[in-house]
Parts: C-alpha cells; sequence; structure tokens
C-alpha cells in the first residue's frame, strides 16, 4: 500500500507536534506543510528539507490526499469547509469551530460529501482515558456520581481565546465521551484579570438528564500545572492525573454502602475502605494514536472515533458555557439530552 499523502496546515506550537510526528510515520508521506509565518516555513524546510511548504493553503491541499487543520480557531471551519470541496479527508483541531453555526456547516458539508472528518479531542485517544472508558462502560464503577476536572497552570496566555475555550474542549469531550450524552443545562462562571474580555479562570458545570454533574476548572493563571480527572460512582472511584510519568490512573475501589433498608439515619450508611491500585496502561503517546487512527479514518478502513457530530456538540456545550459567562451565570438550558 502506498503512503498517504497528508498536508498540515499550520505549524505554531501544537501543528508542530503534528509535523514531527507525521513526519515519522511510515505509512505516511508528509508532502507539504502550509503556514503564514516566514520563520515557520524556514524551520521546517531545515528540520524536514524533503517536505514541500507553502503560505497558501489552496497549494497545499493540491499536493495531499488528507489535510490536518491545525491553525488558530478562527479559520478550522473555513479551511474544512475548503477541504471538504475537494473531497479531502480532515483531522480539524480543537476547537473544532468557534460557532455552533460554523460547526453544524461543516458537519453538513461533509455528510453531504461523504467525507470523513475527525476531530482533534486528543485526550479520547489516551491510553487512560481509553481504560477508563471501558470501565464506565462495563459498569465496573457502578452508578456515575460525579466527575470533576482541574486544567490549570501559569500560562500560555492567549489573546485571541479565554481559558474556556482553551481548555474546555479537552475536558469537555472527555465528560460527554463517558456519558454518553450531551447536557440537559450548562453554566459558567469565571473572570478576566489579565486581559479585559478574555476570562483567564473559568468555573464550567454540566448537568446531565441521569442526574450527573460534571465540573471543570480551567485557568492559565494559577500556581499549580494539573491536568486531573476524578469519576466517582457508586461502587469505584478513579482518578486520571496526566501530570503523573507513570501512575497516571489510580482506581479506588472505596465508597458508601447503602442497604436497601436506608431510610434518613446517616449512622445507616457504611464507609467502604477497599485497595487502592494502578491499572497498568499503554505508554504511547496520544497524538501518535491519533494521527493513527486518522490515516486508517482517511483510508476509510475504520469510522472516526471522534467524528464531525461529537466535535458539533462539544462547540454547543462552550457556545453554552459563554453564554452563560456573559450572562454572570445563569444556567443555559441545553434541551433534551441527545446522544453524542
Amino acid at each position: 500500500m502506498s503512503r498517504l499523502k497528508v498536508a498540515v496546515i499550520g505549524a505554531g506550537t501544537w501543528g508542530w507536534n503534528h509535523v514531527r510526528t507525521l513526519a515519522g510515520m511510515p505509512e505516511v508521506e508528509l508532502s507539504v506543510v502550509c503556514d503564514t509565518h516566514p520563520k515557520r516555513r524556514e524551520l521546517v524546510q531545515r528540520q524536514f528539507p524533503g517536505v514541500a511548504v507553502t503560505d497558501s493553503a489552496e497549494r497545499a491541499f493540491e499536493k495531499a490526499e488528507a489535510v490536518v487543520i491545525a491553525t488558530p480557531a478562527a479559520a478550522h471551519a473555513p479551511l474544512a469547509l475548503q477541504a471538504i470541496q475537494r473531497g479531502l479527508p480532515i483531522l480539524v483541531e480543537k476547537p473544532f469551530a468557534l460557532s455552533v453555526a460554523d460547526a453544524e456547516e461543516v458537519t453538513e458539508r461533509a455528510a453531504a460529501a461523504g467525507v470523513p472528518v475527525l476531530v482533534g479531542h486528543l485526550l479520547l485517544f489516551h491510553p487512560a482515558v481509553e481504560r477508563l472508558r471501558a470501565m464506565v462502560h462495563s459498569g465496573e464503577l457502578g452508578t456515575l456520581y460525579y466527575l470533576y476536572s482541574q486544567r490549570v497552570n501559569l500560562g500560555q496566555i492567549r489573546p485571541d481565546e479565554n481559558a474556556l475555550w482553551s481548555f474546555g474542549p479537552h475536558d469537555v469531550s472527555v465528560a460527554l465521551d463517558l456519558l454518553g450524552k450531551a447536557p440537559v443545562r450548562v453554566s459558567a462562571h469565571g473572570r478576566s484579570y489579565l486581559q479585559a474580555g478574555i476570562e483567564d479562570v473559568v468555573f464550567l458545570t454540566m448537568q446531565f438528564e441521569s442526574g450527573v454533574i460534571a465540573h471543570a476548572q480551567m485557568s492559565w493563571l494559577d500556581p499549580h500545572k494539573e491536568r486531573r480527572l476524578t469519576v466517582v460512582g457508586s461502587k469505584k472511584m478513579v482518578v486520571f492525573d496526566d501530570m503523573q510519568v507513570r501512575e497516571k490512573l489510580k482506581i479506588y475501589d472505596k465508597g458508601v454502602d447503602r442497604p436497601p433498608e436506608y431510610g434518613s439515619y446517616g449512622e445507616s450508611l457504611a464507609i467502604r475502605e477497599g485497595d487502592v491500585y494502578v491499572p497498568r496502561v499503554s505508554n504511547i503517546e496520544p497524538l501518535a494514536a491519533e494521527l493513527r487512527h486518522f490515516v486508517a479514518v482517511a483510508r476509510r478502513t475504520v469510522k472516526p472515533l471522534v467524528d464531525a457530530t461529537a466535535g458539533l456538540e462539544v462547540v454547543r456545550v462552550l457556545t453554552a458555557a459563554s453564554e452563560s459567562l456573559a450572562e454572570g451565570g445563569r444556567a443555559i438550558e441545553m434541551g433534551s439530552a441527545t446522544r453524542v
């Protein structure tokens, strides 16, 4: 089988990781890298002299069989539509789009043209999240009660998007994936301390039809660097800590046992203290796993794990959260829960 010709549009901080990873994949020919900044194009030429560089997305499309879009978010939807018009499979980095209307247009055009779309919700390709997903879906954790995440650090401060749109796609996509449904209600509180109108700290709450609550703390103005998700179920509790080198996933076999006859007396509830264990998970780089999946999607041998519809659902949640932010935290009703 010939190597798949892939173009990367956008070679900035995260786009460069796509360039680096694709260049090392034997099943891929990194055919062209497009960026509007001359210094980035020069860097690509020095590091990967066999790869063509251009400042024109149109010329990049002409040299590709599939496209990775890793530009600033405002260009995601326009570039995705251009690629779809050419029939090119695309991986669109997060956020999928900056408005529900744009996300809907990309989703509808792709479906009509039969063009596969993979959305760059990277954590869904993380081996620890894959293991967590299996535990949730198998019922090992019991009934899910709630989950909360912390995605904070000091910097990188962005002038073009707030902490919600920068960090939120990660945590929202994981919550929707684990629960299998979109929330029915969303609220968010945040503040702009460093730049007027750009929230550098956001607290997001999603309420689901099942009664599960998912909370996310996002900030680039924090003394800690944390990437942690806690999931609490009736049987077990799990912590995914992506800052840990080895013990990224810890399973707590503990909880509160509630007898069938339980009324309203707290003393009838029994705390159950079980073992804490660390399962073995693969140390594969999530981006490498995502890009290998994209190659299979582009060859149309598998369906996208994170398709355009899933990307659209995340954009809907982020848009509702933005509305809530603008209205001082008012809860925004999302309507009946729909399958993600």
